[in-house]
């Protein structure tokens, strides 16, 4: 079978043997706390719990009333000792709720539900009370991305099994071990959806297939769900190129896989999915990749959401200090570089990477030469250079005119730069300066309609 592609992208070493014959491996964090962001995906939650107040392993403790809230939940039962700001991926601080574990086993699941017989709503009040957000890193709430708008319909349901990023292997590892939950948890929003399942898998790890296609025959989904081979490439794993390569269909500039007809999920989602159904488990626990050079032991570990990744060194994970240079919260090529291992597992967090300095290749900048390799390489078809240059020039707007909102901060174009600039971290910084002034804009015009109520009211 020939694995479908899409144009441009790049060809990083994957590194993926470090840790792809590794099995996952539950591990519980050597402080016996959890430090849990109060949001993670979503509108901004607020807690429901204070310090002091016990709480058991499942129990609902941060949420909202909005549609686009998704709630979280304790990972560990125990005793929350702190709600505070602390260092959370991105190197940002962010609210979290700190639980010390009483050591107890007690759970505060839901009672199972069958995906199949109980009505949408009911379904969909499920995923959400679960708090299932996308874990391949966008954290887009599930409950939401499976009730598109009525005008948008549905065609198919496309699986991120691509795991495109280097280094990178627990969703490699989730298809082997848990083959059943993963098509369990597809069939699921096959039938909250309609549509049609595609299972968008590189072909570097084309062994699965095998795996996966047993799985949908002995569930008897043939006719429902299919793997697709994709070309080893990155960043073969963004939404916009599954959809290209697998369907031969673009998604519009500033457009969601939902105006293509599409739903994409990720591996460990489907999972989350199936559990919350069968087991009544809300997401609390993820599978994520520990590698890199300065690593000893790489691994893959499932951990309480919340761990600190500090928490994990030296046990399980023996890291090469002398060696290290730099720590990644998530792949090294979208990832963020971090200052600091006392920064918490996220839902999101599919893995840490702890680089030496040959594999982190810490260059300084250099004049750009013009040699067009940025275009070449960008699978967006932007002129990175160009974007680089009007952000440089404190020019904002003009850099949007280039596509700054349309760039997926893929990295591509700063891994062939051969003058090694840094153009990722510019369009970071120019689009917070584009959300931070939509975000001022809206104040101004919430403002201005409540003095005109106000006005109006007093006449």
């Amino acid at each position: 079978m020939r694995a479908k592609t899409f144009k441009g992208g790049i060809h990083p070493s994957e590194f993926k043997e470090l840790s792809n014959k590794c099995p996952i491996t539950s591990v519980f964090p050597a402080s016996k706390t959890v430090t849990i962001p109060v949001t993670m995906g979503g509108a901004p939650n607020v807690p429901l719990v204070k310090v002091g107040d016990v709480v058991v392993k499942g129990q609902k403790i941060a949420d909202g009333t909005g549609f686009m809230n998704c709630p979280v939940h304790a990972s560990i039962s125990g005793t929350v000792k702190k709600i505070q700001n602390c260092l959370v991926t991105a190197n940002q601080m962010a609210p979290c709720i700190v639980i010390q574990s009483d050591d107890s086993d007690s759970t505060a699941y839901m009672e199972p539900l069958d995906p199949f017989t109980c009505d949408h709503e009911e379904a969909l009040k499920r995923i959400r009370e679960a708090g299932i957000v996308g874990m391949g890193g966008a954290s887009f709430p599930l409950h939401v991305k499976l009730n598109p708008p009525k005008d948008k319909e549905i065609n198919y349901l496309l699986v991120n099994a691509a795991e495109c990023e280097p280094y990178l292997t627990c969703d490699e590892r989730t298809m082997i071990e848990s083959a059943d939950k993963v098509i369990d948890g597809i069939a699921i929003m096959l039938h909250l959806t309609g549509a049609y399942g595609v299972i968008a898998l590189e072909d570097n790890k084309a062994y699965i297939k095998e795996i996966l296609d047993k799985e949908i025959l002995n569930k008897g989904y043939s006719d429902d769900m299919h793997v697709c081979l994709v070309k080893t490439k990155y960043p073969q794993g963004s939404e916009k190129f599954i959809v290209k390569s697998c369907l031969g269909i673009e998604i519009p500039s500033a457009k969601l896989p939902a105006d293509a007809g599409c739903i994409i999920s990720n591996v460990g989602t489907t999972v989350a999915l199936s559990d919350a159904f069968r087991l009544g488990k809300p997401l609390i626990e993820r599978p994520l990749t520990i590698s890199g050079g300065a690593v000893e032991n790489p691994c893959n570990l499932r951990v309480p959401v919340g761990t600190l990744v500090s928490d994990l060194i030296p046990e399980p994970v023996k890291i090469n200090e002398e060696n290290l240079v730099k720590v990644i919260s998530g792949g090294p090529m979208m990832g963020f570089a971090m200052v600091s291992t006392a920064f918490p597992i996220a839902k999101g967090s599919s893995g840490v990477v702890f680089l030496t300095k040959k594999e982190a290749q810490l260059y300084e900048e250099d004049q750009c030469i013009n040699c067009g390799s940025c275009v070449r390489t960008c699978a967006m078809r932007l002129n990175p250079i160009l974007i680089k240059n009007e952000l440089d020039a404190g020019n904002v707007n003009k850099a949007k005119k280039y596509g700054l909102m349309d760039c997926i901060e893929c990295g591509c174009c700063a891994f062939v730069c051969p003058a090694h600039i840094k153009i990722v971290q510019r369009v970071r910084l120019g689009k917070n300066i584009v959300r931070s002034q939509m975000a001022m804009e809206r104040a101004k015009a919430a403002a201005l309609a409540a003095k005109e109520k106000s006005e109006g009211g007093n006449k």
